[in-house]
């Protein structure tokens, strides 16, 4: 049969617009996932549900794809990307938190305003009310509290208060940058996946069809017009209208596949150049971190079985930057029995951009080249991050034990540095592979409606399409991604945000 609309991935954006698009019944849509297909939430692996474990996310697990990634200078790594029904927000922290307004005003067609009523419509705030917040959505939001909130988030805030970082009372609520709880899609201790908030319960829906295992090589082409996408095994799969949802990896890959993309990248992997968008793979971004170690000594931190790992966030604007590019994560749950816990340090305004090379074969992933830390700047922010942590450390809040920390004030710049990229890793939040823009840049691959430029029937909803990685963790951002595509491609008004006194 012939479909409304086949949505490749289902993430956190394919989720999203699936479940939206379906609330209509004239129109059938098709989501498709490369990995299993979960049709009940408690069918979820137990590392999946339990918010309390990022045991789901190892590159090893059968619920990831395994990315390598050069991070700079020699210096590897290994990401898992989410690989099943609910994609990475089914494996990650939980984390939602908001890209902030100067990231989002930033975005050419796109506003603060304008996706505001977005992260609202998908939101059901269980703290926190008022014209910022939604209380009627899909996806349960709530910040650790009680005996969900562990000791060393006490030590933790109490510590950004005496180095002089104000509190930052919602990490949601638009305000500046400091010391505060961080947002998590969880409920009794299972991790909300959008999967569980969006699909799962609308199956009995007859226009819904999900299925699962099934790899997607290329869009099938017909002049200027996607008529449908090509299978790993040659099935052919028709629809009106195609829809990438793949994940800031995998979308610019089935792009490279399908002929669309930088012409010299294409020819490098024997592909043909079926129409030319250079920003295919291209200028991405992502953000730069290190972890400071630190023992526990209170027994698993203390931690409630049902509560997140990574309770609280420092935000820090260092003079340059109002809307906060530093931040500093607190997992006060060891990532391993008996081991220490840790805080994050990342850069989440980086100057470096990335570029990844593809394939020929679509089960080979691409190569992917972060070229982290390239510019003097980047480097002066991540070394002010990670003193700031130590500052943070030694502050007494978090003092239960020596901390094994690079020496913060210790060392200078150039040390620093060398220790910054011996232990230099990646927060997993690539966005801008196949980003937006005016059809005059030659960068941008889709336009403000997330439409590929110069082909019709053909758009992209995920991560990839954010001009740059947000100040924040993505993972919210992308299901706003997808419930404002769902009134694009359904041809519905935009919401407009309700004026707020």
């Amino acid at each position: 049969m012939t479909w409304d609309v086949v949505v490749v991935g289902g993430g956190s954006a394919g989720c999203a617009l699936a479940g939206r698009l379906t609330e209509d019944p004239a129109r059938r849509v098709l989501l498709l996932e490369a990995g299993a297909a979960v049709t009940d939430p408690a069918a979820f692996p137990a590392e999946v549900r339990d918010v309390g474990s990022l045991a789901a996310a190892d590159p090893d697990g059968p619920h990831t794809w395994d990315v390598g990634v050069e991070l700079t200078g020699g210096r590897r790594t290994r990401v898992g990307r989410g690989r099943l029904l609910g994609g990475s927000s089914a494996v990650n922290g939980a984390n939602h938190i908001r890209a902030t307004r100067a990231d989002l005003d930033a975005w050419p067609g796109w506003s603060f305003d304008a996706t505001l009523p977005y992260y609202i419509r998908g939101e059901r705030d269980l703290d926190v009310a008022g014209p910022l917040h939604g209380d009627a959505g899909p996806v349960p939001v709530v910040r650790p509290a009680g005996e969900l909130r562990s000791v060393l988030t006490e030590r933790f805030l109490d510590a950004a208060a005496r180095v002089g970082v104000p509190p930052e009372i919602d990490k949601n609520g638009d305000r500046p940058p400091g010391a505060g709880l961080m947002p998590a899609n969880v409920r009794h201790g299972v991790r909300v996946n959008a999967a569980i908030a969006y699909v799962l319960p609308h199956l009995h829906r007859p226009n819904l069809a999900v299925r699962g295992d099934v790899t997607v090589a290329r869009v099938l082409l017909e002049g200027d017009r996607a008529v449908g996408v090509e299978g790993v095994d040659g099935e052919r799969i028709e629809a009106g209208e195609v829809v990438l949802a793949a994940g800031s990896v995998c979308t610019p890959q089935v792009l490279a596949l399908s002929g669309i993309g930088a012409p010299d990248l294409l020819r490098a992997a024997g592909l043909p150049v079926h129409h030319e968008r250079p920003g295919v793979g291209r200028g991405y971004s992502d953000h730069p971190s290190v972890f400071l170690a630190f023992p526990d000594t209170t027994g698993d931190a203390g931690l409630h079985p049902e509560a997140p790992g990574a309770q609280a966030a420092v935000h820090l604007d260092a003079g340059d930057d109002p809307a906060g590019d530093l931040e500093i994560l607190l997992f006060a749950r060891p990532f391993a029995p008996g081991g220490a816990c840790h805080l994050m340090c990342a850069l989440q305004a980086p100057e470096s951009r990335g570029v990844m090379t593809f394939s020929a074969d679509p089960r080979v992933p691409p190569r992917l080249e972060h070229r982290y830390l390239a510019s003097a700047h980047d480097r002066a922010r991540m070394r002010h991050v990670v003193r700031a942590a130590g500052e943070l450390l030694a502050a007494g809040g978090l003092a239960l034990g020596p901390a094994r920390t690079p020496g913060g004030r210790t060392l200078d710049d150039r040390e620093l540095d060398a220790w910054i990229t011996a232990h230099l890793t990646t927060s997993a939040h690539l966005c801008g592979s196949a980003r937006l823009g005016p059809a005059d840049d030659p960068g941008a691959v889709v336009d403000p409606e997330l439409r590929v430029h110069g082909l019709r029937g053909l758009r992209v909803v995920d991560t990839s399409v954010l001009p740059t990685v947000p100040r924040r963790g993505p993972a919210a951002t992308a299901l706003m991604l997808g419930e404002r595509a769902a009134d694009l491609v359904a041809g519905r008004p935009l919401a407009a945000r309700t004026a707020v006194p």
